[in-house]
Order: C-alpha cells, then structure tokens, then sequence
C-alpha cells in the first residue's frame, strides 16, 4: 500500500494539488488523502481510475492497485465493511472472542492489539484511534438500530488487566442504555447455542442491502450472497432468543462489578 500511496503523491504533486485541494474534488477529504499516501489506508479501485483520470496517469494507479501482493489486499475487505458499517441503518453483532469493536474502550482495545504481532507501539495507537473514532456510529443524531450478543466468557476475561476490564464493564453499562442499542449475554450455562461457529457481524445499508461480515485469523470477508446473509441472520435471531434479555443483562454485568 505504501507503493502506491508513494505514487499517488507524485502524480498529485506533478499536477499541482495539494492533498486539501485533491480531497475536496473527490469529497473524500483532506484526511483520506493523507493516509492513502502514506499506505495508512487502501486505495479503492474505483477511486483510482477517477484519480488517473484526473491526474492523467495513462492508468498508472489502477494498474500498481492490480499488481499489489496479494498479502496488501487483505485490508481492502476490512476497508470497504468499514465504510458499510459507517453508513447502516442496522447492526447485529455476535461475538465470542473478544468484546465487539464499536463498544470497545481506548484501555480494552489497546490490550486486544497489543496480542496482535508484529504491531509495534505507533501501530497500536494508530489503531486505537481508529477504532475508539468508530464509536462515533452509535452517537450520532440518528443511530443505526443496534443489538450485540455476547458469549458470557468474553465478557468475564480480565483483558487488560482489572483496573481496564472494570472500565470496560461500565462502559457496556452505559452502552446499554444508548437509544436503539440492544445489549445480551449468551450465559455461559446454556449447553447449545447456535454461536458455535465463531463470531459475525450483519448490516443493512440505507438501500436495505442485506450484508455479513466475518473473521478469522488470517483475514475477512464481506458477505453479499443472499442465501449466505440468510443463514447467518438465522442464526442471530436464534442467538438473541438463547441469550439473556437486556434486562438480565444489565443485572449480570451489575454483579460482575460487584464481585471485583
């Protein structure tokens, strides 16, 4: 990503732009520029060839966005749910592992990266960052319709330490009382669950787009196929009627306070 974010703020600086001015001709911001230049953020294909375009490259972009290993293109996946995520009307969340992202503290988060090798110190705090900026989602004049579902034991791990997972709990408390926010526990005793497959996120675009979102250790994927959005929306609503209800939620989380 860093080789073409290289060649785009040559071909930009060639034709008389500054990252301001080449943001505000695509409304994508200043910001946006910025970071794909500096191999921060991916270069999505449609915005190259309106960058070649404009900056008359003969194609140069699109082509360097085609050769790139294969390794780089991963985040393209995380890049473009990111986007979806930012603009749904609706968010279903079952997590398993680790608590999800877009309830997630500065404290929390940076432990959960700081597992994540080879992320040095500037690496983790830009993606702290990132994430805790997420969060803006569920404060915004008109929220998207949200409900997370997560397994018991996520949410009793000590990540990061007693002092960082205590704020944690608080915060899913105050979470829950957010308007259109839904937050259950999938309690530990249950002896099945239709979780077992691992975590997933489903959205529904503002054009009511049905999307999923998984990943696992090596990488992700947006889901788009109707029949597979189908089964993973099945299986949440038979998570959400297995779990605790916000209520009990909110009293479970009450105690785990308690007994610290």
């Amino acid at each position: 990503m860093k080789m073409v974010g290289a060649l785009l703020a040559l071909h930009r600086e060639a034709a008389g732009y500054t990252q301001r001015s080449l943001g505000e001709r695509f409304v994508v911001g200043e910001q946006q520029i910025a970071s794909i230049e500096q191999g921060r953020r991916p270069l999505k294909p449609d915005l190259a060839e309106q960058l070649d375009e404009l900056l008359d490259t003969r194609g140069a972009l699109s082509v360097a966005l085609s050769k790139m290993p294969e390794v780089d293109l991963v985040p393209l996946w995380a890049e473009e749910y990111l986007d979806r995520e930012r603009e749904a009307i609706a968010i279903s969340s079952y997590e398993n592992q680790v608590l999800p992202g877009l309830l997630q503290t500065e404290g929390y988060a940076r432990a959960v990266f700081g597992t994540r090798m080879p992320f040095d110190e500037d690496e983790i705090a830009r993606l702290v960052a990132a994430r805790i900026e997420r969060r803006a989602i569920l404060h915004r004049k008109e929220p998207p319709i949200t409900c997370f579902v997560i397994w018991e034991p996520a949410v009793r791990a000590p990540t990061g330490g007693g002092r960082v997972w205590a704020e944690q709990v608080r915060h899913l408390l105050a979470c829950s009382e957010l308007p259109g926010l839904m937050l259950q526990i999938l309690p530990l005793n249950r002896t099945t669950h239709a979780g077992f497959s691992g975590p997933f996120v489903l959205l529904e675009t503002p054009e009511h787009q049905r999307l999923a979102y998984v990943e696992t250790q090596r990488g992700s994927q947006l889901i788009a196929d109707p029949d597979e959005v189908a089964i993973l929306t099945q299986k949440c609503a038979m998570l959400r009627s297995q779990a605790l209800t916000p209520e009990d939620t909110r009293e479970l989380l009450d105690r785990l306070l308690g007994e610290q």
